[in-house]
């Protein structure tokens, strides 16, 4: 999130055609287009922040400025050149905290019972309860699992 993502796409010595098509999760379709014969590029409702790396003759790959939730789908580079047809799809996942949900793992034997808040942006807020079998636990560990990072935590009971 907020960075900037380059997706390439083949780049051949006798292009004619390259299209953007552009499948967001959320949100409309978009296409990126550029014809080498007459040297126009076109975009049907692409937001600002996806546009051609460089310029389309010289380099195909797509940038994607500040990357967000909102940017998460199926983009499909498709290339006609005098060699023939060529495609790359990618789907672009954003990894957020919150965004999947995290696993929680406590070490010490007891209960635990996660509660997941699913949130309208698609993150998610995880929450879990210790409950030790005896009296005797001083302190446990909590350990969380998520793409994003991994973390763990001594807590004094």
């Amino acid at each position: 999130v907020g960075n900037s993502s380059v997706l390439t796409c083949p780049s051949k010595p006798s292009v004619m055609m390259v299209t953007w098509k552009i499948s967001p999760k959320v949100g409309g379709r978009c296409t990126l287009g550029y014809r080498a014969d007459t040297n126009e590029t076109n975009r049907t409702n692409c937001s600002d922040s996806m546009n051609w790396k460089l310029t389309p003759e010289r380099d195909p790959a797509l940038e994607i400025r500040q990357v967000g939730i909102a940017h998460e789908g199926n983009y499909t580079c498709e290339v006609v050149a005098t060699e023939g047809n060529f495609h790359k799809t990618y789907n672009l996942i954003v990894l957020v905290a919150g965004k999947p949900a995290a696993q929680v793992l406590w070490v010490l034997e007891g209960n635990s019972t996660p509660k997941e808040e699913v949130h309208d942006n698609g993150t998610v807020t995880v929450l879990s309860k210790f409950t030790a079998h005896s009296s005797n636990v001083t302190n446990t560990t909590c350990i969380v699992s998520h793409p994003a990072g991994n973390q763990s935590k001594s807590i004094a009971c």
